[in-house]
């Protein structure tokens, strides 16, 4: 497969699918670290942590993302047209500092449903080199699609750690779910991080896709999903191995070991045999460990029985977990963005799976409903049938319903005059995240409806800094089509201009 000088290849995106992690190095020169590390040292000593003010104070970090390598990186795993994120932080772990516990970061306050489907990623630069002793940043492979882990603590956790390290011009990209923590620093140098995220702003296609078909040493259903879906091929069960299943259909109805039944759960998913094991898969949905659960349910999404069992164990698991899905926890730190379900997760890969979720859109539960737009936003494609549903639900009475049917029509192709009509509508809703994903739903529009441009513009005065930017964003987007829409963000630009030159030692 031929792809552009600098890209990811097969066997860098199979890991990085499998661990959630890889680093990648600047070509830039060493000088320009050192210089750029100089200038953020004075920064904090000056001034302080500039928080998302940290790119235009200092806009030559710009050259480490837009590096060839690094840049070739993010496009082989979001696709091309992603976006950066308006947020970003500057991380300075100290001399002496003990370490943080083992979290996920939160979307920048919307409330997405995690899935390992990823669409965002989180790229931690180092301008200075960092070794073991330095307080890397510290992840856990393979553990990004579960919201649960051994413990956050560091000294009980039981899972493998590996530490970020690299020279001055690394940079580690992250899976946004991946647990992650920064690690002790017993050095006596300081240890800054830039964190910076991207997004992907369209869903993948075939046209630069590997073969469909790869071995995995753990997690193989899911992680096969994954690498099929990075390559455009949509849902659709692996190739089956033809391997007996027998076995594993006793060892997952008996073992008292949870990694055993969880091994048994993946090998009958990747069998192609998961039709003759549907009642172990069921009865594994509700087993106590949460990898069970997920193979498990990966395996169903094989069976012709699959997507009516799965959409009933959604309902049920949805209903049951409200207080879990806003609780403050340590893979949901600010109560927004749980880790859906396991049913949920599975549904959304499942052949067939795109009826059964349109079927839970009216049901009685906020929490079903906004699951199950959640599951036909992640089939992205696969859920075109149900344009006509997705825009009636952005008219649902729970805000987390509507904003869930707003991204899953803004990853539809080719979506209707309906769908421009609903997100357009919903750039004033009453809810902040609402009108964020109504935003980011209208970056495909062919034209704008005739309130587009107009609402866009109120929304560059949103009470919420991150709409503000998707507001500039989807103006920039419909530029080309729209003169007035390219006018108006502009004038915009001109008047909120950001002057890095200007300091506290020099006003003017």
């Amino acid at each position: 497969m031929n792809r552009p000088p600098h890209s990811l290849d097969d066997d860098s995106r199979a890991r990085f699918v499998a661990d959630g992690c890889l680093t990648v190095r600047t070509t830039l020169p060493a000088d320009f670290h050192s210089d750029l590390y100089a200038r953020i040292d004075e920064l904090f000593e000056k001034e302080g942590n500039p928080g998302n003010n940290l790119l235009p104070r200092l806009p030559e970090i710009r050259r480490v993302f837009d590096d060839p390598a690094v840049a070739g990186a993010l496009e082989s795993l979001l696709g091309p047209g992603y976006v950066m994120n308006p947020h970003r932080h500057c991380h300075l772990n100290p001399p002496g500092s003990p370490g943080q516990s083992w979290h996920k970061d939160c979307y920048v306050f919307d409330h997405n449903l995690r899935h390992p489907r990823f669409r965002w990623v989180l790229g931690f630069y180092y301008p200075q080199d960092v070794t073991a002793d330095m307080g890397p940043t510290g992840v856990l492979p393979g553990q990004q699609w579960y919201r649960t882990i051994s413990d956050p603590d560091p000294g009980k956790a039981t899972e493998r750690e590996e530490p970020l390290l690299g020279e001055a011009g690394t940079v580690a990209i992250v899976h946004f779910d991946s647990w992650h923590r920064a690690i002790a620093n017993q050095s006596s140098r300081k240890r800054y991080m830039l964190k910076f995220q991207f997004a992907r702003t369209a869903e993948p296609d075939l046209s630069g896709a590997a073969d469909g078909h790869r071995s995995w040493e753990e997690s193989g259903a899911v992680c096969s999903d994954v690498w099929r879906w990075l390559g455009g091929y949509g849902n659709g069960p692996p190739a089956g191995s033809e391997e007996p299943i027998g076995g594993w259909v006793d060892q997952l109805g008996s073992s008292s070991s949870p990694a055993d039944r969880a091994r048994a759960a993946d090998h009958i998913a990747l069998s192609g045999a998961a039709a003759d094991a549907v009642p172990a898969l069921a009865r594994a949905l509700a087993d106590e460990a949460e990898p069970v659960r997920l193979n498990a349910a990966y395996a169903l999404a094989a069976a012709e029985e699959g997507p009516g069992l799965l959409a009933g164990r959604l309902r049920r698991e949805a209903a049951a977990s409200e207080e879990r899905a806003t609780a403050k926890t340590a893979d949901n730190a600010h109560g927004t963005n749980p880790t859906a379900p396991a049913a949920a997760h599975a549904l959304a890969v499942t052949p067939g799976g795109d009826e059964a979720a349109a079927g839970l859109l009216d049901d009685g539960h906020w929490l079903v409903r906004a699951s199950a737009a959640g599951a036909l936003g992640n089939m992205g494609p696969g859920a075109a049938l149900h344009e006509a549903a997705l825009c009636a639900a952005t008219a649902d009475e729970h805000w987390w319903v509507r904003r869930n049917a707003l991204e899953a029509l803004g990853r539809l192709p080719g979506a209707g005059d309906d769908a421009l009509e609903a997100a357009t509508r919903c750039l004033r809703d009453e809810d902040y995240r609402v009108r964020r994903n109504a935003a980011i739903a209208l970056r495909h529009a062919a034209a704008p409806a005739a309130e587009t441009v107009p609402a866009l513009v109120e929304m560059l005065r949103d009470e919420n800094r991150y709409n503000r930017f998707y507001a500039a964003d989807g103006l920039r987007r419909l530029a080309p089509v729209s003169p007035e829409a390219g006018a108006c963000l502009m004038d915009h630009l001109f008047t909120s201009r950001w002057c890095p030159l200007t300091t506290p030692d020099s006003l003017y």
